[in-house]
């Protein structure tokens, strides 16, 4: 969900001819090879893959914005050399919006583990137009915004490894819309009984921007993580038609067990 939304996301602002700036605060290692993910650090383990990008592999019943998105990855997965009827090579948030990035946009990726950045680095080797920062990515929003192109869609793909990781989001958006105000910011953020993103997305109403909650919940009734979200502040237009789409097509595929829950709303109200 959260990369079929990106996707739209860079395609909308590609509608206007001017560059922009594509900033990924928690970019990770960029791609990720999907045999790799039943090797544990000491014993195998159950791939998640099969229950997420497995169930959407062959589908063709799929609207045009999930299309786009499967077909970008279905692409990136055979020119990394995979010709088996699986999927294998998966781009990450950065790789795929290489995918999607026009000549004279820019990213800027920031990562603060040091393997995962060393692997980031290799994966944009020689890029001009791509910067990789080994840094705590909550810093990327002073350092890089407002960009030269006055134009930028910044995403906030955060760990949640702290119990402060709400007020970090939330500092983080105050300091990006301060910066510009008029910048289109998307954060992913977990659902479950104790992640407390109910309490999150109510203190989004004081930064009086137009912010959209896009969320699927594909285990209703399981313990843990039950499904995920994406917060976009400043939507482009249209936006929102998209966004129901999307989830609620990948709501019908992706659900497990009891029937799966999907929504679109308005947090503030454009």
């Amino acid at each position: 969900m959260k990369h079929a939304l990106l996707v739209r996301l860079m395609r909308a602002l590609e509608r206007k001819e001017g560059a922009f700036l594509f900033l990924d605060t928690h970019a990770g290692r960029g791609s990720y090879d999907l045999s790799l993910a039943s090797e544990g650090d000491s014993k195998a383990r159950e791939p998640e893959w099969p229950s997420g990008i497995g169930r959407l592999w062959d589908v063709q019943d799929a609207p045009p914005e999930v299309a786009d998105y499967l077909e970008l990855v279905r692409a990136f997965d055979r020119k990394s050399g995979n010709l088996a009827g699986q999927p294998r090579f998966y781009p990450g948030s950065p790789r795929l919006a290489r995918l999607v990035l026009r000549d004279r946009d820019r990213m800027e990726l920031w990562e603060r583990h040091p393997a995962e950045c060393a692997a980031l680095a290799a994966e944009f080797r020689g890029e001009k137009r791509i910067s990789v920062h080994e840094a705590d990515g909550y810093g990327a929003l002073k350092a890089c915004l407002p960009p030269g192109e006055r134009r930028a869609l910044t995403l906030i793909d955060a760990p949640f490894e702290s119990k402060d990781e709400w007020d970090y989001i939330y500092a983080a958006l105050a300091e990006g819309l301060r910066r510009l105000a008029a910048g289109t910011f998307a954060v992913w953020y977990p659902l479950s009984e104790r992640a407390g993103a109910e309490t999150f997305l109510e203190s989004v109403k004081a930064l009086k921007a137009p912010s959209l909650s896009a969320e699927m919940t594909v285990e209703p009734d399981g313990a843990g993580l039950r499904g995920s979200g994406v917060l976009i502040v400043n939507p482009p237009w249209k936006f929102e038609e998209e966004a129901r789409r999307i989830v609620r097509y990948l709501a019908g595929k992706l659900g497990r067990g009891a029937s799966a829950l999907e929504s679109v709303r308005w947090i503030v109200p454009e």
